[in-house]
């Protein structure tokens, strides 16, 4: 199992008027999780969107369990765990900390499209996915 952490301090700009992180602030977080988790297997997207195939990633299912709330100039990390990757899909865990503490958990579906449909993830990729490093 992958694993990838990544940490993101709170600015203003990603809180509501009374200082709180506002929700869809933790799905940009948790995209940049993702990201970061691929470009640690040593693939950069751009490569990917830019191939012969443009092949990119697009969330299909999430569920999100907000558990405390994060405030601004909170360093959080986001902790991002490839749990399966097979044909076009690989389902990811991931969880926002601050400290020990778990603020966000979250499950997410994410397909690999190209070309408006559907496509296999590319079988590198894949190997990394499923090759067990941790990248801490």
């Amino acid at each position: 199992m992958t694993v990838h952490r990544l940490s993101i301090r709170v600015y203003y700009e990603d809180t509501d008027f009374s200082g709180v992180v506002y929700h869809a602030s933790y799905l940009r977080f948790m995209e940049r999780g993702r990201t970061e988790l691929i470009r640690s297997l040593g693939i950069e997207q751009r490569e990917l969107f830019d191939g012969g195939t443009a092949l990119g990633f697009a969330v299909r299912k999430m569920a999100i369990e907000f558990i405390r709330p994060a405030v601004m100039d909170d360093l959080l990390t986001v902790e991002t765990r490839s749990v399966a990757a097979r044909g076009a899909t690989m389902d990811v865990e991931q969880r926002v900390l601050r400290g020990e503490e778990v603020l966000v958990t979250a499950q997410v579906l994410v397909a690999c499209v190209g070309g408006g449909r559907a496509r296999r993830i590319p079988d590198g990729l894949r190997r990394k996915l499923e090759g067990g490093t941790d990248d801490a």
